[in-house]
């Protein structure tokens, strides 16, 4: 089966500033792809060009088949990130507003429930508080049921409990086959949703991957933080990597079911420490380490697009 977004060599400048610099990228039916990276590394733009609110400068987009200008609008949702809507309409009004833009739209008041909305509510948008109007936008994307839905920065302002409820929300679109393109600065949001995930820095996509791999090929090792004063070089031979990192010493590679007995070596010897814990790498050191050094992933084994 084809891919339903496509981007091939994708260029985009904005006077002397470089927004994208040879992006190419496949996204499947029923993927959910997030795209992550650093304030300015040409996220939204990349997700214009994508959706055709912008025509990048050289390389080619396609989006269901056909370039995004001409893609069939019933079967796309789009969520911008700057997206503002009049402030006097309830919430009710909004969602019911761009579900008549349809022929075969899905119920408003169906729509907000699913967003942990109250159709019944007649606050208007602009009283309602961030989160309140974040979920209300994501329920308004949602009103054609579309195939593929871009959603940039699709929790920014919402409390955790909100942001998890909108998580159920794209994963249950995903299970019934809608194409999920996201981007984020929550990288467990990525880390819980994504099939794959692309790190897009200075404009370019360095390297993409399941959440597993890239933290597997990027994410450094798993260690034992040990909250001490002691010098590393004090320490017995533990047979694991000893690095300091502030307060506490770093024991590199230790597994779970090993925690045991290096607490018991320290104790053998006389080595003082305050607390233990053990730390396994995430989606975040893997976008701390590529966003800050790009060309670490030119010579790793993950899929690098760029």
């Amino acid at each position: 089966m084809a891919p339903v977004v496509v981007a091939e060599d994708v260029h985009e400048r904005y006077g002397d500033t470089v927004a994208l610099d040879g992006v190419s990228l496949a996204v499947e039916a029923g993927e959910v792809f997030a795209l992550i990276g650093p304030n300015g590394a040409g996220k939204t733009t990349l997700t214009r060009c994508l959706t055709g609110t912008r025509t990048p400068d050289g390389g080619r987009v396609e989006l269901l088949g056909d370039p995004p200008a001409d893609a069939a609008k019933e079967r796309l949702g789009l969520l911008p990130q700057d997206f503002d809507p009049p402030d006097r309409l309830t919430a009710r009004e909004l969602v019911a507003y761009y579900a008549g833009l349809y022929d075969d739209a899905r119920d408003p008041a169906d729509l907000l429930r699913t967003v942990g909305m109250d159709p019944a509510v007649d606050t208007w948008y602009g009283d309602l508080s961030g989160g309140e109007q974040r979920r209300t936008c994501v329920a308004a994307s949602l009103a054609n049921d579309p195939d593929v839905l871009f959603v940039d920065e699709p929790t920014t302002g919402i409390d955790p409990a909100g942001r998890r409820a909108l998580w159920d929300v794209f994963e249950d679109l995903a299970d019934a086959g809608t194409t999920v393109f996201l981007t984020t600065h929550y990288m467990a949001e990525a880390e819980r949703l994504a099939d794959r995930v692309g790190l897009l820095a200075d404009g370019a996509l360095v390297a993409t991957g399941t959440p597993a791999d890239l933290i597997a090929d990027y994410g450094g090792e798993q260690y034992l933080a040990v909250e001490t004063d002691a010098d590393a070089a004090s320490l017995p031979d533990l047979g694991y990597e000893v690095t300091r990192a502030g307060d506490e010493l770093r024991v590199v590679g230790v597994p779970p079911e090993a925690i045991g007995d290096v607490a018991a070596e320290l104790d053998a010897n006389g080595v003082p420490f305050d607390a233990l814990s053990w730390t396994e790498p995430d989606l975040e050191d893997v976008y701390l380490r590529l966003a800050e050094d790009p060309s670490a992933a030119e010579t790793d084994d993950v899929e690098v697009v760029a």
